[in-house]
């Protein structure tokens, strides 16, 4: 029942990534009020990371009080496996947290709300909703940033699995290859990351790159390397959505995150690859997402939106048509 709430509702989003946070005070049709970013200080531990969360929370409602706005609930999503059924941050390699009552955590430091989800699963239902993948069913959502992850949505629905289902990203592509932070060696995220691809680069010709960015500069320039370092990421992605392809026969595969920036660079070869490998598989269109970063801000501002519905006294959640502005 939308004219429940006025002009003067709204929602705190926030994507937690493993370099760096976006969060978004959002209204009900997830237009962002006021938007914030901040460092995600990993490297000092989970337990400043909480704080910081915390922090980034506390601020946005600030932010709120001051522009006469009422927060009616916090959506944060995060990395890694996330029980969204007991709002618990299981697991991130990346992060650093086991078993986490993240929810409890942040509600105890800031007296807001807080509904836990996972970071891409997030990106995906906003993707499905509001983006790219609006009016598919069988989508699958990968985002290719610090680490791979996918969200898998079927006949509509998003599979949660436990927090389990969509870890693309630690399928073994490379048997024997390099160790991941999972502990098992060669698995995507070992050569497909925008890190792994910089890290090979160096490691080969040794020149000092700062990321995925600069090596698609350099194949605009005709550097073999580079142009070897490119063909084994999107083979090997190619590989992994092959796999998952022939298991979930998605119609749409959207590709998100900060390798997606490269456009064209990543989908033709990826889109290429898997025509070669498919026989019988139902072939999936492969798109760019359409919310570029803001997936998982809009998504977290979904999530929280969802929550308020679903509150007793208030109707059962209903799908967002929303007029999405850039974040």
């Amino acid at each position: 029942m939308r004219d429940r709430f006025g002009p003067g509702e709204c929602v705190v989003g926030l994507d937690v990534g493993g370099t760096g946070m976006k969060g978004a005070l959002l209204d009900r049709d997830l237009r962002p009020l006021f938007v914030a970013r901040r460092p995600t200080p990993r490297g000092d531990g989970p337990d400043v990371v909480v704080s910081e969360i915390a922090a980034a929370l506390t601020s946005l409602a600030k932010e709120a009080a001051d522009q006469d706005l009422t927060v009616r609930g916090a959506g944060v999503v995060v990395p890694g496996i996330v029980d969204e059924d007991t709002a618990r941050a299981v697991w991130s390699g990346n992060i650093g947290w086991r078993d986490l009552p993240l929810a409890e955590l942040l509600e105890s430091d800031t007296g807001l709300a807080v509904t836990l989800g996972h970071d891409v699963r997030a990106g995906g239902c906003a993707e499905s909703e509001l983006g790219a993948a609006r009016g598919a069913k069988d989508v699958l959502f990968v985002a290719i940033g610090t680490g791979v992850s996918a969200a898998v949505i079927c006949d509509g629905r998003p599979v949660v699995a436990g927090g389990f289902a969509g870890e693309l990203g630690h399928l073994v592509v490379e048997p024997g290859g390099s160790l991941c932070v999972c502990g098992v060696q060669g698995c995507l995220e070992t050569v497909a990351t925008a890190s792994a691809i910089a890290s090979s680069y160096t490691a080969r010709t040794g020149r000092t790159v700062k990321g995925a960015s600069d090596v698609t500069t350099l194949l605009g320039e005709g550097d073999a390397e580079a142009q070897r370092i490119w063909d084994r990421a999107t083979d090997a992605l190619a590989t992994s959505l092959v796999m998952a392809t022939t298991l979930l026969g998605p119609e749409l595969i959207v590709l998100g995150g900060g390798l997606a920036e490269a456009g064209d660079l990543l989908l033709e070869p990826v889109r290429t690859r898997l025509e070669e490998r498919f026989t019988f598989q139902r072939r999936p269109g492969v798109v760019r997402a359409a919310l570029g970063d803001a997936a998982g801000c809009l998504g977290a501002g979904l999530y929280a939106w969802r929550a308020v519905y679903d509150a007793p006294g208030t109707q059962p959640a209903e799908s967002v048509e929303a007029t999405v502005c850039p974040l």
